[in-house]
């Protein structure tokens, strides 16, 4: 009797321990836990990216996810820009194809060493260091797509503000914390090209941009105007907007009559302003006859006094999406993220989610040791 007693109370207490453990499973705590002491991840090796190039691209390079991360490639940077400034010789050399500095490498091997150092740069450590950062509006222990983005969009003016201080610096002649248009000189590959060189409007260092920039009509910008100077797109200035209108008519004004006709319009800007509105709302890409009715269209809208001309003032309500800003980057970024880490599809992440896929966010690695191809991923750096 004792016997079958002790074995229906063994059976019960089983029973009730696999429940409990079945339910535990599916705790974030619990998940957490058993991520933080027991990686199921391959390993792989991150990297330092450097986006220091002599001229400019129309690619936006993605920021990276990480402060820390962003700390060691700025310092990779203010290598290749201070080698610039000093031995510009070098730079050219080294931006052949082939001709990469080995000693560069070997300055920033320790910061590499360093990163994939699993007790000193241990990335679940680090997603946990940032999960509260980035959960603030509200805090509820959940990051949403709305909190990604204000975070990417921090970080990439942090990295673009520390450009333009060294650009500043450069510029400033006489050091006393402002820079005049006659110290303003333009790069190098400027002052040598003409406007079609690189693909490039080389409008954004003309004089009227440099006025346009100046917010209280001093002559002088100081660093804050001087950041809107370089990116024109980024800034809330009225000014620098409509003087990007203008811009955009003189590189689509094909037949220099001054304004924008409807062919002009739709082999240039329409093209811009549809490849914005699919990236945001993930359509397909259609064909010019498609096309042709919604071009109308929106010309129509913005043609307000009925012309069939569009001038820089009637393009005005389509400039963002002509020149993107870095909060539309940063959107996409955030899109890009929850759309591999949401596990559970609620559109947006839990720390455990993050921490389960944790190469997401730090996107710029290769492939496992034992692997003889590196496979990069830049996505999201």
């Amino acid at each position: 009797m004792h016997t079958s007693m002790d074995k229906s109370s063994l059976l019960i207490y089983i029973t009730l321990s696999l429940l409990i453990l079945f339910f535990l499973s599916f705790s974030p705590t619990t998940k957490y836990s058993t991520l933080h002491h027991h990686h199921h991840h391959r390993h792989r090796r991150l990297i330092l990216r450097s986006n220091f190039t002599l001229t400019p691209s129309h690619h936006h390079d993605p920021v990276s996810f990480d402060p820390l991360v962003a700390e060691l490639e700025r310092r990779r940077e203010d290598k290749q820009w201070e080698k610039q400034h000093s031995h510009p010789e070098l730079v050219l050399h080294d931006s052949v194809p082939g001709n990469e500095s080995q000693t560069e490498w070997e300055d920033f091997m320790d910061a590499e060493d360093y990163l994939n150092d699993e007790d000193k740069f241990n990335v679940t450590d680090r997603l946990v260091v940032l999960f509260p950062k980035i959960d603030v509006d509200p805090i509820d222990g959940f990051v949403t797509e709305n909190e990604l983005t204000h975070w990417n969009v921090h970080q990439a003016q942090n990295e673009v503000l520390h450009r333009t201080q060294r650009d500043f610096e450069l510029h400033d002649k006489n050091h006393d914390g402002f820079v005049s248009f006659s110290e303003y000189h333009p790069p190098s590959w400027v002052q040598s090209s003409d406007n079609s060189s690189f693909g490039y409007d080389m409008g954004w260092w003309k004089e009227e941009n440099f006025n346009a920039s100046d917010a209280d009509g001093d002559g002088l910008l100081n660093l804050t105007e001087f950041n809107d100077f370089l990116h024109p797109a980024d800034s809330k200035s009225p000014k620098l907007h409509q003087w990007l209108c203008k811009e955009e008519v003189r590189e689509r004004d094909t037949d220099n009559d001054g304004k924008v006709n409807f062919k002009e319009f739709f082999h240039g800007i329409f093209d811009l302003v549809r490849n914005y509105d699919e990236e945001n709302h993930n359509d397909s890409h259609h064909s010019d006859n498609s096309m042709d009715a919604p071009a109308r269209a929106l010309f129509a809208q913005l043609d307000r006094d009925g012309d069939g001309y569009l001038s820089d003032i009637e393009l005005l309500p389509i400039i963002g999406k002509i020149h993107p800003s870095e909060h539309y980057y940063a959107k996409q970024q955030a899109e890009y993220i929850i759309s591999q880490a949401d596990v559970d599809k609620d559109g947006r992440l839990t720390l455990a989610e993050m921490i389960e896929n944790p190469y997401v966010f730090y996107g710029a690695i290769f492939s496992d040791e034992d692997e003889d191809e590196y496979d990069f991923h830049d996505e999201f750096r």
